[in-house]
């Protein structure tokens, strides 16, 4: 099961408090301070993974906190640092800081492998007294506190960011061509809705590697909460093709694709302008192979790529899978989303 939103509180690490303490010795009678620092806090840092499929390892884990730092000793002993709290995130993650009214406000859109932000700085650690000594008074007793870290509430959103995603109505078999594609398993049954949630597979390419994306059916009726209504239709905004996948033994073929098209419009109006190609499955059933040429002339005022297959044989699917690539390509040639090497950073207040 993919969680795809979770709303949690982190925190940075504190600081260690700085130590007063004086050298003693035997043949020391008059040893100044020696009070080491104390160590910083450690940071909390979201980084994307490859690894990662969803935020369901973050999902209610209510508050996540980094290692504080220790305090300094004796003879110049600095604190040991604490360790980093690093959170695991999916490509697509959008990470937003909730304010104080319960407004969000976005921080970071991370779409690439790799992206990282750091979400909250751990408090520096406290000076030894070590510091503090002068010609006037040398031995102070005095040292600094470690910095407390900093505290925000998050929202992390997941958006899939794949190449291509099958879109269907009840029972045309977006699963099943999705395991015949790639070796996903997703859950395969004769019954309607059978998928409850999104699921990937990756096409291998003589270049580079193909992500292609399952969501559950759509149906007349969505956008209002029909069958699993429109909830999973935000994982639609960040691929590069939409496959409509069209049941060949339905009778108007024109009709049901208009239907899964206006549902993605009444969802967010860009999705139907998002480059698409129609896919007509199940031509291993005699019905359907001897009304091939009648679905094609009833689908080209749509004036878009059209395939024919079966995800049950096989047949035609070589064909498809090489159309949807040189498609995916194309597209790929004026992606949006650019690469970035660049560690951002997150400022939030100090907690008190």
């Amino acid at each position: 099961m993919i969680i795809d939103k979770v709303d949690i509180y982190i925190e940075s690490g504190c600081g260690g408090n700085g130590a007063i303490s004086f050298l003693k010795g035997r043949y020391v009678p008059l040893g100044g301070p020696d009070g080491g620092d104390g160590g910083k806090g450690g940071d909390v840092v979201i980084l994307v993974d490859e690894k990662v499929e969803g935020l369901s390892h973050l999902d209610k884990k209510g508050k996540l906190v980094a290692e504080h730092g220790t305090n300094g000793g004796k003879e110049k002993r600095y604190g040991k640092a604490g360790k980093n709290l690093l959170l695991r995130v999916p490509r697509g993650t959008t990470v937003y800081e909730v304010k104080e009214d319960e407004s969000l406000q976005m921080v970071v859109d991370m779409m690439n492998w790799g992206d990282s932000v750091l979400i909250a700085k751990g408090g520096k650690g406290g000076k030894g007294n070590i510091h503090f000594a002068t010609a006037v008074n040398q031995a102070p007793r005095k040292a600094e506190k470690g910095e407390v870290g900093q505290e925000v509430r998050v929202v992390m959103e997941y958006k899939m960011v794949t190449d291509a995603c099958l879109i269907g109505r009840p029972n045309s078999g977006k699963s099943s061509l999705l395991k015949m594609l790639t070796r996903a398993l997703p859950r395969i049954a004769s019954y309607p809705f059978s998928t409850r949630h999104p699921a990937l597979g990756v096409v291998n390419g003589d270049e580079r590697d193909y992500v292609v994306a399952e969501i559950p059916a759509i149906d007349d009726g969505s956008s209002y909460g029909k069958g699993l209504g429109n909830k999973f239709l935000q994982h639609v905004e960040r691929t590069r093709l939409l496959v409509y996948l069209l049941d060949g033994t339905s009778l108007n073929a024109a009709e049901d694709f208009a239907v899964l098209d206006a549902e993605l419009a009444l969802y967010d109006s860009n999705l139907s302008k998002k480059a698409k190609v129609i896919v007509v499955n199940k031509i291993d059933l005699p019905e359907i192979s001897s009304r091939i040429d009648e679905i094609k002339l009833e689908l080209k005022p749509l004036n878009v790529g059209i395939f024919f297959l079966s995800a049950e044989t096989g047949q035609g699917v070589l064909e498809f899978r090489h159309g949807i690539t040189e498609t995916v390509d194309i597209i790929t040639e004026q992606d949006v989303y650019q690469a970035s090497s660049e560690i951002k950073i997150f400022r939030p207040k100090p907690r008190r």
